[in-house]
């Protein structure tokens, strides 16, 4: 027998006082800080102006009271600048950290204060915040997929090995080689360190061309353009080249005759989602099921569109196009994709 509840006005609203944080219940924005360990280049900087964009339009504008720490680049400054904020008794506290591990005594203090806690782009271990990411398996088994059926499964690539002694770095070399093994065809025959810097990848490119008279293919974990301009600068063919979303690969890419390439992305809006994340729990709305939480940022490519992933079918493949998401007027480290789907974050606004 199916029973019917009614609830009266009053007793609802009781009930919604009982699960809902009072700052909502009494109609104020929700107070949150974002501790950023340092700000000192591109991607953190746009990070910034994107979280502060969120919160003014869209679905949380007047919702949230945005107050952004830069602490002084080490470990200690951060641990002191969240002792801080911890004292304000904010509603939530969002971390992009300078420690995996160094900073969880001092989030377990903030959790045990019933503050939520969100560490994204560079998360932290404490089993008490959430983690937020992208899914830095995806990204280069994607590339790597794209590059071997750009070459038929056949062919000589170079491999860049990012900055020594940075984990990302070993994580997408691994991923590109993982995924490249599965192609006998396929011989890496030169890595070098682009070191995530232009100068770096144009150089290294550059000194493989000169001891190999052929090369089918480059995997980059940057910018893509410097590799590009190595090849032109020896007088070789444009080959396919794997690289990340910065504005002047997309550009490169897409201004470039004979140009191959597919963009990975670490978007720069991972805050807007953290924004969004802590607003949703503070509303009592549905928890994640896990602690870790992928973001999956669309991949772009001079053949977007007209190629799909298969080991990850729902990856999102945008066509680099001028205008859309390449923008010659816009800063090279501009990151892209700039929006995430739930709000419209503007060139402009993400470039400052």
């Amino acid at each position: 027998m199916k029973r019917t509840v009614i609830l009266s006005a009053v007793a609802a609203t009781a009930m919604a006082l009982a699960v809902t944080p009072q700052a909502f219940a009494e109609g104020k924005p929700y107070k949150i800080y974002l501790s950023n360990n340092f700000v000192g280049n591109d991607w953190r900087q746009q990070m910034e102006r994107v979280a502060e964009v969120s919160v003014k339009k869209g679905p949380l504008a007047g919702r949230v009271d945005l107050k952004i720490e830069n602490a002084e680049g080490t470990v200690q400054a951060q641990i002191n600048s969240l002792n801080n904020i911890i004292r304000s008794k904010p509603d939530a506290i969002l971390i992009d950290a300078a420690s995996a591990e160094a900073l969880n005594p001092t989030i377990k203090k903030a959790c045990d204060a019933g503050i939520v806690v969100i560490s994204f782009d560079q998360v932290v271990s404490e089993k008490c915040a959430y983690a937020l990411e992208s899914d830095w398996t995806r990204i280069p088994a994607v590339m790597a997929e794209w590059m071997a059926k750009q070459l038929n499964g056949k062919g000589k690539v170079f491999v860049d090995r990012g900055l020594a002694g940075a984990p990302i770095s070993a994580q997408l070399e691994n991923g590109y080689l993982e995924v490249l093994k599965k192609y006998p065809g396929i011989e890496v025959i030169g890595t070098y360190n682009g070191e995530y810097a232009l100068g770096p990848e144009q150089a290294g490119v550059a000194s493989l061309l000169a001891a190999h008279p052929e090369v089918d293919g480059i995997l980059t974990q940057g910018y893509g353009s410097g590799a590009i301009k190595a090849l032109q600068d020896a007088g070789r063919k444009v080959v396919p080249v794997t690289a990340f979303s910065y504005n002047v690969a997309a550009t490169t890419c897409a201004q470039t005759e004979g140009a191959a390439c597919i963009l990975g992305s670490n978007p720069a809006y991972l805050s807007s989602e953290a924004i969004k994340l802590a607003v949703d729990i503070l509303d009592g709305k549905p928890k994640p099921a896990d602690r870790h939480i992928l973001v999956n940022g669309d991949f772009l490519a001079t053949n977007g569109g007209a190629w799909t992933s298969e080991l990850y079918p729902k990856a999102v493949i945008q066509k680099i196009e001028i205008g859309k998401n390449a923008f010659p007027d816009r800063p090279p480290g501009l990151t892209l994709p700039i929006t995430p789907d739930w709000v419209e974050i503007t060139a402009e606004e993400a470039a400052g």
